[in-house]
């Protein structure tokens, strides 16, 4: 498949050298990886300041855009990583939505961290747009559901667009912003699970037609917390399921919300259900609980695969603690999950690594240069963010990907 690459002249760098580049093109996704307010040094230009960084993210999200002959009225999906509380991420979708206007309405996923990658970065925003091959803008159906999570009028709940569904965050935040089943994650887990079979419902699709799930809760990084809401969300699930990944977080902008998910499916744009295929190469490591999930699926020339990690067929922790021993064979499970579909980790369009680690460059740089040399240049957006733990005790990495290879192939 043809892709086309941006890195924009004058546009923020990292301090090291790396195949990533700011944003692919490839079919009719558009893909950035995270847009920050760096300089070309890799410098936080506004340190400390939200509303700055929030302006500089999206200026640069725009930015990579036009390079690939799309603008902001293609995006379809906003992720958008930040520091701050329930005021800062009211503010934040304030700042996007004045500067998107009222006729984009991507879905938007928040997730609030204690810290990002670099020392005073606030926020990282990364970007999904769809475009036609022949440059066509494409029609989108762009729903704002009544009975939903609390979400400004300029953003979706769930967008269909050619044979894509994205949904926005779902989660048991009522249209009012009360929390819903409060303290108890099972309660919450099964409320976000409802909305999101009846955002999918709205769009004409079902848990059947989801290629990838992520998925965030407030956890310690043990089995024991992740198991159970585990076990919830995939009784939601029909074998054989989709990618997942699942991210601890040490809690939500919103004080008592416990866990959020959102999805991307795939239907064909007349409500025809596309053949899909799935990926899990002989002795492939697993989980401690038995799930419908698997590590890759191909939908007409889409593979997502569910966060990889380094454990092994018995979900026991290999290399614990060790980050470039854990990211090397992270990087050889995705390669490995890949070559189940014909495809190498040159056919990556967007990479997302979770990372234990601080606010720091060395902690990034430590797994992010053995990620980015894993690939030929050019090399796929990226979006690389820091986390207090992970699943599993010990497990310090956890990389998902998404590739193209040609349309049609499943």
């Amino acid at each position: 498949m043809d892709r086309r690459y941006s890195f924009p002249e004058g546009h923020w760098n990292w301090p090291v050298q790396l195949t990533h580049k700011h944003g692919v093109r490839a079919g009719s996704l558009i893909f950035t990886g995270g847009q920050v307010d760096l300089d070309p040094q890799g410098r936080v230009r506004t340190p400390g300041n939200l509303e700055a960084q929030c302006d500089s993210a999206m200026a640069y999200l725009e930015t990579v855009l036009v390079d690939l002959d799309v603008d902001l009225n293609d995006l379809v999906k906003l992720v958008v990583y930040f520091v701050g509380d329930d005021a800062a991420e009211r503010r934040i979708l304030e700042l996007i939505g004045t500067r998107l206007g009222p006729q984009v309405q991507p879905v938007v996923n928040t997730v609030a961290k204690p810290q990002l990658c670099y020392q005073d970065m606030l926020i990282e925003i990364e970007g999904v747009a769809m475009r036609g091959p022949g440059g066509e803008r494409l029609a989108r159906r762009c729903l704002h559901l009544d009975g939903m999570p609390l979400l400004p009028d300029a953003f979706s709940h769930v967008i269909a667009c050619g044979d894509m569904i994205f949904t926005g965050d779902m989660s048991a935040l009522s249209p009012d912003g009360v929390v819903g089943a409060r303290v108890d994650l099972a309660g919450q887990t099964r409320i976000m699970m409802d909305r999101l079979c009846a955002a999918l419902a709205a769009a004409g699709a079902d848990t059947r037609d989801v290629v990838r799930l992520s998925v965030f809760y407030v956890g310690d990084g043990t089995a024991e917390d992740w198991e159970k809401p585990a076990r919830l969300r995939a009784g939601y699930f029909d074998e054989p399921g989709p990618a997942a990944t699942g991210i601890p977080v040490t809690g939500f902008a919103q004080p008592g919300l416990l866990t959020k998910i959102a999805a991307t499916a795939m239907r064909g744009p007349t409500g025809e259900r596309l053949e899909k295929t799935y990926a899990w190469p002989d002795g492939h490591w697993d989980w401690t609980t038995p799930l419908p999930y698997k590590h890759g699926n191909a939908c007409n020339g889409v593979l997502h695969l569910g966060g990889q990690v380094s454990l092994d067929s018995t979900a026991a922790v290999i290399d614990p603690g060790d980050m470039v021993a854990q990211t090397r064979r992270a990087m050889g499970n995705v390669a490995a999950v890949l070559a189940e579909f014909g495809a190498t980790l040159d056919d990556v369009v967007k990479v997302t690594t979770f990372y234990q680690g601080t606010a720091s460059a060395e902690a990034l740089h430590e797994n992010l240069l053995i990620r980015s040399n894993s690939y030929s240049e050019p090399g796929p957006a990226t979006t690389g963010i820091p986390v207090p733990n992970l699943v599993y005790e010990g497990m310090v990495i956890e990389i998902e990907v998404i590739a193209m290879l040609d349309r049609g192939h499943s």
